[in-house]
């Protein structure tokens, strides 16, 4: 058995039986597919590897052998790889991807120069409608070039998506692996968020006592990264606004981040809310606050009486602010019966003129997993049980019946 059938669909079927050639091209960052090649393979696709000449001057044959399990198309023999993989044939790949991709090949392949394996299959793939995906990889003054960037954006208007490089050290870095293999996941999702622009708002508040003291809580912050990351690989343009968690924030999606309710609550007032089509606030917000003291409250004091006033309510404001987006809120309860803690929450629905809030219970969020009840305006409940990223899911399959 091939080492790389031991790591397949290990993390996911998300790419189970989608091929994918990927064109590896001259650049230094090369040396990261070997990774990106596995990564994708863990969650079940078939890579077929092509490498230019000066690719392999970079990363062997071998290395990328041993990543995808197939020999690297290094040349085009009798048996014509670019129309076998990339032709108008039956047995046509999925998608070509091309990481990293030099200043040289961008323009090559805009101007249908075919003198490299990687061209000749670019072309090809173009030519017959096959999704194309480049990550460019060069130095920044090569990228800042006027004709380089004319060529992009000519790739973008070709159908191309352009995972953008990362701008450091004077260099236009490929992206980082798992942000291409989110971008791969994301051109296999189910595409039924194209167009809407989604915010999500998580994490927890904390309230500062003094200058280094805070009151805050144990929000991990995995619904909300779940419900992010479920919504950007179906397709949609999404913001994560994200408070203190456990859970780092993706990598991929633009966040904004908030600390007290007083910095949530300037963020709501001053970000043009109604611009969202989707606002989901699954974020643990305080009830109570505080008068901060300056400096350090004295370590020794025998008692220390701390006077707390009601915070005011963020979905409130959400309403105000945004009163044509579809709003989900969500409401956490502690040792309720079932039927109380859903009539709580649809009471709750109603007195915001909302349209869904999801009700749970503290005794029943365990980790990774957890129970929920999906309350629409309508009054019908749909309750759900598994890990939390199987839950952002079937919440948006419920958004997008409304």
């Amino acid at each position: 058995m091939h080492p790389s059938e031991g790591i397949y669909m290990i993390k996911s079927q998300k790419l189970k039986g989608k091929k994918i050639v990927l064109g590896i091209t001259g650049s230094i960052g090369a040396v990261r597919c070997v990774r990106f090649i596995r990564e994708m393979i863990r969650h079940g696709a078939e890579i077929i590897p092509v490498m230019t000449k000066d690719a392999l001057e970079i990363i062997t044959s071998k290395s990328i052998c041993f990543a995808s399990g197939k020999e690297p198309v290094t040349e085009i023999t009798g048996d014509v790889e670019h129309v076998r993989y990339c032709g108008m044939v039956e047995s046509r790949v999925d998608l070509f991807l091309i990481a990293p991709c030099t200043a040289n090949t961008v323009s090559k392949i805009v101007t249908g120069i075919c003198d490299t394996t990687v061209t000749l299959f670019a072309s090809t793939a173009i030519g017959s409608g096959i999704p194309l995906m480049i990550l460019p990889a060069m130095h920044e003054s090569m990228y800042n070039h006027p004709s380089i960037k004319a060529n992009v954006r000519k790739l973008k208007d070709m159908g191309a998506d352009i995972i953008e490089p990362v701008l450091s050290e004077r260099k236009a870095k490929m992206a980082n692996v798992d942000i291409v293999v989110e971008h791969v996941l994301r051109a296999f999702g189910s595409k039924d968020l194209i167009g809407k622009k989604i915010l999500i708002i998580a994490g927890s508040t904390a309230e500062p006592m003094d200058d280094i003291r805070m009151i805050t809580n144990r929000s991990s912050g995995k619904t909300g990264v779940a419900l992010a990351v479920n919504a950007f690989r179906r397709g949609g343009e999404v913001e994560l606004w994200y408070g203190r968690a456990k859970v780092e924030a993706p990598y991929f999606i633009k966040t904004r981040d908030f600390e007290s309710v007083d910095n949530l609550m300037g963020l709501v007032d001053y970000s043009n809310l109604y611009r969202f089509d989707i606002i989901i606030n699954c974020a643990a917000i305080s009830d109570f606050t505080m008068k901060k003291q300056k400096g350090k409250i004295k370590s020794r004091t025998d008692k220390l009486v701390i006077e707390l006033s009601p915070t005011p309510k963020v979905i409130e404001l959400i309403k105000k602010n945004a009163p044509e987006s579809y709003i989900v809120a969500f409401k956490l309860e502690s040792g309720l019966p079932e039927k109380e803690l859903i009539d709580n929450a649809n009471r709750r629905l109603n007195e915001l003129d909302i349209d869904m809030i999801i009700a749970n219970d503290l005794e029943e969020v365990r980790g990774d997993k957890g129970r929920v009840h999906i309350i629409k305006r309508d009054g019908k409940v749909q309750s759900i049980e598994g890990r939390k990223t199987d839950n952002a899911n079937q919440i948006f399959n419920e958004i997008l019946k409304e």
